[in-house]
């Protein structure tokens, strides 16, 4: 396993048994000295948990497409007995849960690998019903798509084959960029090979037969939550608003545990998920409400020529140049009349403040006054392609103003008309 893997191996598969329908099974490994609130089912020893995934994902691929007749092998029922047997041995605590629903992914395992001919696999970060989850069938129609429980997560289901490509939230028209993603756009080798745009449809959930009069609460992701502040308290919902990690993971919750008097904010299909009813329709303050997403890949596209593009690169400048850089920069594009689209600041990461002395004149002696400023990697997105002449020449004399340049995409824009009925 690579260094960067943090949580315990899982292993997801698809298993029909005697022609029935298919249910996804998760099987978990949990070394030693982990966490007892990890609550997943476990297997006493990494020997047992690779002995179980071998047979789930015999089973799983024996069965794949197809109807077959009740077992006849008395090998397959061994199996099937074996795993049944497992399940219940107090030594080896092996459990096969059904799932309705894919479960978020917290490790990405090379041995999941999509074979040759298989479904484009897609991650992205949430629960089911997120907007994320929206966001990846724009960009891949028809495309298996896999939740992660986080961003990073889905960066490492691409890069270990777990996943073909990724979607993950860039920027938001209301709520500004997702720092996070810029940060893991720099940290990451992973290539931007388009982009879509989404609008977002905000929907006030509660269980079925909840009034708005009976609500004490009202939960949602940070953003969900600013984002309708104003149409909450024109609905009489001056109750309290708690922060949720998900839009999708409020309404699960809300509808796992059975909270009369706590409503979520999601989406229309997270109601039809988890079965909430949708009180209030359309609640976001502004209605031209619309997240970017980027899609990630392991290689970079061909840049073109004969269509829109758009490019994306990350830069730092010289040492003690500081930010007078960033015109020398801006002048490169606008010199060759290339329009930018977005430009962010980051902080440098390995070195965040630079130090100055500076001498200062003292009647009785002589001191020094140190400076001290903020040093910043900045991400900038250009409208050309990198298969034309100008924005190979712009990239080149940016390159003499900085001592660290890399092109994080070259990609199609998204020109997709969407409004705000859409």
């Amino acid at each position: 396993m690579a260094a960067a893997i943090l949580t315990p191996p899982t292993f997801l598969a698809r298993s029909s048994v005697h022609g029935k329908t298919s249910h996804l099974v998760r099987c978990v490994h949990r070394p030693a000295g982990t966490s007892p609130f990890f609550h997943s089912a476990v297997v006493s020893s990494r020997a047992d948990w690779l002995s179980a995934c071998s047979i789930l994902s015999s089973n799983a691929s024996s069965h794949q497409h197809q109807e077959p007749p009740p077992p006849q092998n008395p090998a397959a029922e061994d199996d099937h007995d074996l795993l049944a047997s497992t399940a219940s041995s107090s030594g080896s605590m092996l459990g096969i849960v059904p799932l309705c629903l894919p479960q978020p992914l917290t490790i990405a395992d090379p041995s999941l690998g999509p074979k040759h001919g298989s479904q484009l696999r897609v991650a992205y970060q949430g629960l089911p019903g997120a907007y994320s989850e929206p966001a990846a069938a724009k960009a891949y129609p028809n495309c298996d798509a896999i939740p992660c429980d986080q961003f990073e997560a889905a960066f490492q289901a691409v890069e270990q084959w777990v996943a073909d490509r990724a979607v993950l939230p860039v920027e938001n028209s209301l709520g500004g960029s997702i720092h996070r993603n810029y940060d893991l756009l720099l940290r990451h080798r992973l290539h931007i090979v388009g982009e879509v745009q989404l609008p977002v449809h905000h929907c006030l959930l509660a269980l079925p037969g909840v009034r708005r009069e009976q609500l004490t609460r009202v939960i949602s992701h940070p953003q969900a939550l600013a984002q309708c502040e104003h149409t909450l308290t024109t609905l009489g919902l001056n109750v309290a608003r708690e922060a949720f990690y998900d839009t999708a993971g409020a309404a699960e919750y809300v509808a796992a545990n059975g909270l009369k008097d706590t409503a979520a904010i999601a989406s229309a299909r997270a109601a039809e998920l988890y079965g909430l009813e949708i009180l209030a329709n359309g609640i976001q303050d502004d209605q031209g409400n619309v997240t970017r997403f980027v899609m990630l890949a392991r290689e970079p596209i061909v840049p073109r020529a004969d269509r829109p593009f758009k490019t994306s690169i990350v830069f730092a400048a010289h040492d003690h140049e500081g930010t007078s850089v960033l015109f020398k920069v801006l002048s490169a594009f606008a010199f060759r009349d290339i329009g930018l689209t977005k430009i962010e600041s980051r902080p440098h990461r390995r070195r965040p403040i630079r130090v100055e002395e500076q001498p200062q004149e003292v009647p009785e002696e002589e001191t020094r006054a140190t400076a001290k400023h903020f040093e910043y990697t900045f991400y900038l997105d250009f409208q050309a392609s990198l298969a034309e002449p100008r924005a190979q020449n712009a990239l080149a004399e940016v390159q003499e103003f900085t001592s660290f340049l890399r092109v994080l995409g070259s990609y199609p824009m998204d020109m997709t008309l969407w409004t705000t009925d859409s």
